[in-house]
């Protein structure tokens, strides 16, 4: 009798890598952001990273559980992930209940309706977060609250935006290093940089899609720059360093379920997410885009991954 051949689902060539392992080094890249945000605003960046981490937690064993009848996923450390960057996302005077609505978004809405994680079209933490901007403009807009006296006035992209202050007045060495208002995960640029190394190094991300985010954001600021006649490199580096690019770009873009497979389609992504930030920051209603931009491109996956599929073998 002839052997017959079976082959099994994918993936076919296994390595030491797991969901945990890669989760778990997401956590430990986001701890250099964490200290510098708890250092800059204070001890109530740990307990609005608790409550979010807690809630994300708890509704992810809740859901598993008692809806979808199956053993409960939280020990991949998934839901720790959408937690901390939930929580990187708002500000740290925001009411603690807020937070908790925002983690049941992001886990109920954005993860497990769609049967959990690898299965969600849209990251989960951005989904949490963009729902809680609707819902609650104002806890989500005020940096006032929880924060040092230095640091109590608007954060710098709405500064600037809408002429607060002059661009040329701008502390580059502050946005750098971290004494700056702003949402918990926005605080430090050096500090978002040194995890994105460490993803690198350990292989958990790919140089793709932060190189084509930031990229693209510094090449639209510079045309816009010489489109004005000046600020031709403070314009740029302004957008790199303020607000969530960073954090969007290199812990958010780069989310596997919600970003394309391939090489080329990272790029075409990436490149995509950047012209989207920019043209919300510069002329649209919301002074910071980055969210938006990732939500929008997240959605065009599918079709960039139908259109950058690798060839198969054999065929011309």
């Amino acid at each position: 009798m002839a052997t017959r051949l079976f082959a099994s689902p994918s993936p076919h060539i296994h390595t030491a890598d797991n969901t945990r392992r890669i989760m778990g080094d997401v956590v430990l890249a986001l701890i250099p952001a964490l200290a510098v945000s708890t250092y800059v605003l204070g001890l109530r960046v740990l307990f609005v990273t608790f409550v979010a981490v807690a809630s994300c937690v708890l509704f992810e064993y809740l859901i598993s559980r008692l809806f979808l009848k199956r053993k409960a996923t939280i020990g991949d450390l998934s839901a720790v992930v959408t937690g901390v960057l939930l929580a990187f996302n708002l500000p740290v005077g925001i009411p603690w209940w807020i937070v908790v609505i925002g983690a049941l978004v992001a886990i109920g809405i954005g993860k497990m309706t769609f049967g959990g994680l690898g299965c969600n079209p849209f990251n989960p933490a951005l989904t949490g977060r963009i729902f809680l901007l609707i819902a609650y403009p104002v806890e989500m807009t005020d940096w006032t609250t929880g924060v040092p006296d230095a640091l109590s006035g608007s954060t710098m992209l709405p500064a600037v935006k809408y002429h607060l202050t002059s661009l040329a007045d701008v502390n580059f060495a502050h946005l750098f290093g971290g004494v700056m208002n702003g949402s918990m995960g926005e605080i430090s640029a050096v500090a978002l940089l040194v995890g994105g190394i460490y993803l690198l190094v350990r292989k958990v991300i790919s140089w793709h899609i932060p190189v084509a985010v930031l990229g693209t954001m510094a090449l639209f600021a510079f045309a816009t720059a010489i489109g004005q006649g000046d600020l031709m490199w403070q314009l740029p580096l302004f957008h790199l360093m303020a607000g969530g690019a960073m954090l969007g770009a290199i812990f958010m873009a780069t989310d596997y379920s919600t970003s394309p497979m391939t090489h080329k389609g990272m790029l075409i992504y990436g490149v995509g997410i950047g012209i989207i930030t920019m043209v919300i920051r510069l002329w649209g209603a919301y002074p910071e885009g980055m969210s938006f931009a990732i939500f929008i491109m997240n959605a065009a996956t599918p079709l960039i991954n139908k259109y950058c599929r690798p060839k198969r073998l054999g065929t011309k």
